[in-house]
């Protein structure tokens, strides 16, 4: 195995790369922390064993780095990313597969590493990421990895209409919601906020970009605003000339305009 230079790149008296190991494989974790050791400038802030302590060690601890594997149970890498949003840490993925590259450099990952990874390899990797922070701390308004590329992604691989949860990220948790749980979603500009078991959670995404992840028999676009799963369903009044509510089964009222009111129609 070709060992890296000492100082993997890191320019003299640069501040240390705060990096974060996320792998649910301890030996995995074990390997990268023994490499990281033998570079300058480069210190572990944070060890996560799955895709929920990463989000977390992100948003408390602010690493500048994250070292990703992307086949984790829980929350894989791409969810991972998505949470973080665009002001995330870089990332470089490690992982023991392949068929995930395009995907990863789509998302603007820094670097993909396949395990086991040499550590000049991953110096190499250090060092891209180091350029990439400071293109990113030298452009006003420059943004992370990329939520909504994430998100595109994860739906271009997921077969239509099979979408089983939503990952919403409430500060250092993330909030796991059923589909089947969600009552309703409303639009809120660049935001959606779902409305599940009496509960609202918010999610860094268009009320466009989620219909076409939800199943169309279950989830019907009533309103520009308001997409309803139509089990929550009680009856349909009509409110004022050419202007109907949806009542809900607790009482919840929600606008439904003509072309929504169509679409239930053909689907009820």
């Amino acid at each position: 195995m070709n060992e890296p230079t000492p100082s993997a790149g890191a320019p003299e008296g640069a501040a240390p790369l705060r990096v974060a190991i996320v792998d649910d494989e301890e030996p995995a974790r074990r390997l990268l922390r023994g490499l990281l050791a033998a570079l300058t400038e480069v210190e572990v802030v944070a060890e996560c064993a799955n895709g929920f302590e990463a989000v977390k060690a992100a948003s408390e601890l602010v690493p500048d780095l994250l070292l990703l594997d992307i086949q984790m149970p829980k929350l894989d890498g791409f969810e991972v990313l998505e949470l973080l949003g665009e002001e995330g840490p870089a990332v470089v993925f490690v992982t023991a597969h392949d068929e995930h590259a395009l995907r990863a450099f789509e998302v603007h990952a820094v670097d993909y590493l396949l395990k086991p990874v040499s550590g000049q390899r991953l110096a190499e990797a250090l060092e891209r990421a180091r350029a990439r922070l400071g293109e990113r701390s030298g452009a006003a308004g420059a943004s992370g990895p990329g939520a909504s590329a994430a998100r595109a992604l994860a739906a271009a691989v997921r077969p239509p209409g099979r979408l089983e949860r939503l990952l919403v990220r409430e500060g250092p948790a993330v909030a796991v919601i059923p589909i089947e749980k969600v009552d309703y979603v409303e639009a809120r500009d660049d935001y959606v906020c779902l409305r599940a078991e009496g509960r609202k959670h918010t999610k860094q995404q268009t009320l466009g970009e989620l219909e076409k992840e939800l199943d169309p028999s279950r989830f019907v676009r009533i309103h520009r605003s308001y997409l309803l799963n139509v089990e929550r369903l009680a009856r349909i009044e009509l409110y004022a000339k050419d202007s109907r509510v949806a009542i809900l089964a607790d009482g919840t009222r929600l606008p439904v305009s003509r072309a929504g009111y169509a679409r239930l129609q053909e689907l009820l």
